[in-house]
């Protein structure tokens, strides 16, 4: 009598069920820290508390002096895109492979269907593209960058089940490729608004900016910074509040995505006193960790690798201003917009700005960028961290608590964080396809030691150990409840103003503000300055105005031993007032 064959599980299946303890780290979320192990098991983060019962053959990763946190969430990037007579160097494999490095563990990538396309055949060749591919969990956003009865009817059926799609993104740029009109957004805001779907909009006037690159070619000014030049901060902010009209008369909800400037930031502000319903803002990791002085380099390669849309700024204080308004909830989340391209490619715009495919690196060096900018230097502490790099967008874009969280029955995916790990960021190190790094030479410190993606150990005390198609394609559901919930207090309401229950938390999930002094005993528990002195309100400084808390991050060698609590419950995303998401 011959027996069945045993059916062999793959390696990178095997490697995933393992049980895995992380212990004696400090447990970080949203909304609070404790002193916590997590025991993980198929996949799912099992337990969370100490004295855990954990059964045999299970793993332990040591996280003494280390932060435990949701793995980054990075809602922005654009994989094997073809634009501009070019495709972007990093496909979903080697996209994915540098996220996870960086200590991200889910990106979003955008469908961008050319004009006359179908959303729907568009969206199917994005899923073959990346189902094989990627590393980590990955959801999409859909462009609508046409428009008519049939795009309509294909939106609907991409916010059904059978898709998973609850963002639609729309272009105020690139005219003559993917821009449209201010009717057509109008329309495509009042079909969101109706799918409770999430309209997203790329904020530049297109028209200006081609009349700007015709006069600047005409002039003889055709280098990379003339990109700059026909794109100044005055028509993004102009767009940003035009897109936020535009939202308000149709009763939407507004996602701004890559916000560049200061005056972008001002007309988002100015927004929301108006709004009736929820706007939310997105910066980069370029636009907090460089500047547009770059593009006046006399290294053709140089300035070109710099080009994106909106671009880079060449005010020294806008990187500042925009740490600060991630800080101070102003802006909700940091993306990277990552769209690598070789070199080659670049030279396409030799001669003429026009040409150079926009796009730069950014999903592997988010997070620790954003840290060594905000944290180490006390604008931002470990919990309004996670919130922009993690939690917020998995609440804006549905999928929390199942992302962005440390919790039970949530997905394990994981980051081991240390603050005191220092690296030096270079080309020759990182794990984009392209050579060279906008942020090349910079100095950080703090970076994931260990990266867990649904698991498995895919970063392993700096070995990276991805596999090919692990990760798989993530559902956003529409009718989001932070975005579309009937019990979310006013946009514009002081969050201290909504019902509370008795457990001092909204009805609907909303925190209640910050006691930061709290935070602050915590993190020092760690031998961590955050620098935030205030208890709520924190507010952006008017520009020229001199930073009178300046601060810096110092991390403790005696970290071990010092007596702490062991938790502490935020009750706001620290660094100021919410806008009403939270």
């Amino acid at each position: 009598m011959s027996s069945a064959p045993v059916k062999k599980v793959p390696i990178h299946l095997q490697s995933s069920q393992n049980r895995l303890l992380i212990k004696n780290g400090r447990v970080v979320n949203d909304d609070g820290m404790e002193d916590a192990d997590v025991y993980i098991e198929d996949g799912i983060i099992k337990q969370v508390g100490r004295n855990l019962i954990i059964p045999g053959g299970t793993r332990t990763i040591d996280a003494t002096g280390k932060l435990v946190m949701p793995g980054g969430i990075d809602p922005h990037t654009h994989f094997e895109l073809e634009m501009m007579g070019a495709k972007s160097a990093d496909d979903f494999y080697k996209g994915t492979r540098a996220a996870v490095a960086g200590g991200t563990t889910t990106v979003i990538d955008f469908v961008l269907p050319q004009k006359g396309q179908s959303l729907l055949e568009a969206y199917d060749n994005w899923r073959k593209k990346a189902d094989g591919k990627v590393c980590c969990d990955y959801g999409l956003h859909v462009g609508v960058t046409w428009w008519s009865p049939s795009v309509k009817k294909e939106m609907e059926q991409l916010v059904t089940e059978q898709y998973g799609v609850n963002s639609f993104k729309m272009f105020m740029a690139y005219k003559d490729a993917w821009m449209l009109d201010d009717y057509d957004l109008y329309c495509t805001f009042e079909t969101c608004a109706a799918l409770k779907a999430l309209p997203q909009v790329h904020a530049e006037n297109g028209h200006i900016i081609a009349r700007n690159t015709e006069k600047l070619l005409a002039a003889g000014v055709t280098g990379p910074e003339g990109h700059q030049l026909s794109r100044d901060e005055e028509v993004e902010g102009e767009a940003v509040n035009r897109a936020c009209v535009i939202a308000n008369q149709a009763k939407s909800p507004l996602y701004i995505v890559h916000m560049m400037s200061k005056s972008a930031l001002e007309s988002l502000q100015n927004a929301r006193k108006r709004q009736q319903m929820p706007v939310y803002g997105e910066t980069l990791a370029a636009t907090v960790g460089t500047d547009g002085t770059h593009y006046r380099n006399a290294c053709f390669r140089h300035a070109a690798a710099h080009v994106l849309s909106p671009p880079l700024r060449p005010d020294p204080d806008t990187p500042q201003v925009m740490v600060e308004a991630l800080a101070d909830d102003c802006l909700q989340t940091i993306g990277s917009d990552n769209c690598t391209f070789h070199e080659k490619d670049k030279e396409i715009g030799k001669g003429n700005f026009s040409k150079i495919p926009n796009g730069v690196n950014g999903v592997e060096d988010r997070m620790a960028i954003l840290w060594q900018k905000a944290v180490n230097t006390g604008v931002m502490d470990p919990c309004r961290f996670v919130a922009v790099t993690s939690s917020n967008s998995a609440k804006i874009f549905n999928i929390w608590p199942q992302k962005g969280r440390i919790a039970v029955n949530s997905d394990a995916d994981v980051v081991v964080w240390d603050p005191r790990l220092e690296r030096t960021i270079t080309a020759a190190a990182h794990k984009h396809a392209i050579d060279f790094n906008i942020f090349e030479g910079q100095h950080v410190v703090g970076s994931p030691q260990f990266v867990i993606v649904n698991g498995r150990v895919c970063l392993d005390d700096g070995d990276l150990r991805v596999v090919e198609g692990y990760g798989k394609f993530l559902k956003t559901p529409s009718n989001c409840p932070y975005v579309y919930g009937d019990e979310l207090p006013a946009v514009n309401d002081r969050v201290d103003a909504a019902p509370q229950n008795a457990s001092g938390r909204f009805t609907n999930g909303t925190p209640t503000p910050t006691d930061l002094t709290l935070v602050n005993k915590h993190l020092e528990g760690l031998g961590i300055s955050s620098g935030c002195s205030t208890p709520t309100g924190r507010k952006m400084r008017e520009v020229g105005q001199r930073d009178l808390q300046s601060s810096s991050f110092s991390i403790s060698k005696e970290v071990e031993g010092l007596e702490t609590k062991t938790s502490v419950r935020v009750r706001n995303p620290p660094g100021g007032k919410s806008s009403g998401l939270w």
